[in-house]
C-alpha cells in the first residue's frame, strides 16, 4: 500500500484544514491508518488512528480535541480535519498504515506517506 498525504499549507490562527491521505495498492485486509505529526528535533507524535476493527481512536491530548478523522465511502482516502488551528499545530503531518489494529506508536507502522506541511502563521 502506498500513501499520499496532501492538503497542508499556510493557515492563519483559528482557521481549519482538512488533510487527505490517499491509499493505493491492494491488501488482503483493510489496514489501520494512523495520523502523526512531527516538528524538527522531535519524535513523531500520534494523533489518531482509524481501522475497521477499532473505529477511530484519538491519542493523548488529541482526545476530544480539534482533530477529527474520517474516511470516504470507498475507504481509500482518510481525512484529518483540524479546526481552530494554533501556532503550535505547525508541523509536518504524516499518515501511515499498519495491520488490522490501531495504536499510537509510530515504530509499529509499516508504510508512510511523504508528509504534508502545515504552517500556522498570521
Amino acid at each position: 500500500v502506498q500513501l499520499q498525504a496532501s492538503g497542508g499549507g499556510l493557515v492563519q490562527p483559528g482557521g481549519s484544514l482538512r488533510l487527505s491521505c490517499a491509499a493505493s495498492g491492494a491488501t488482503a485486509y483493510d489496514p489501520a491508518i494512523g495520523w502523526f505529526r512531527q516538528t524538527p528535533g522531535n519524535e513523531r507524535e500520534g494523533i489518531a488512528c482509524m481501522s475497521r476493527e477499532d473505529g477511530v481512536i484519538y491519542y493523548g491530548n488529541f482526545r476530544r480535541s480539534r482533530f477529527t478523522v474520517s474516511q470516504n465511502s470507498s475507504k481509500n482516502t482518510t481525512y484529518l480535519r483540524i479546526d481552530g488551528l494554533r501556532y503550535e499545530d505547525t508541523a509536518t503531518y504524516y499518515c501511515a498504515y499498519k495491520g488490522l489494529y490501531c495504536n499510537g506508536y509510530a515504530i509499529t507502522y509499516e508504510s508512510w506517506g511523504q508528509g504534508t506541511q502545515v504552517t500556522v502563521s498570521s
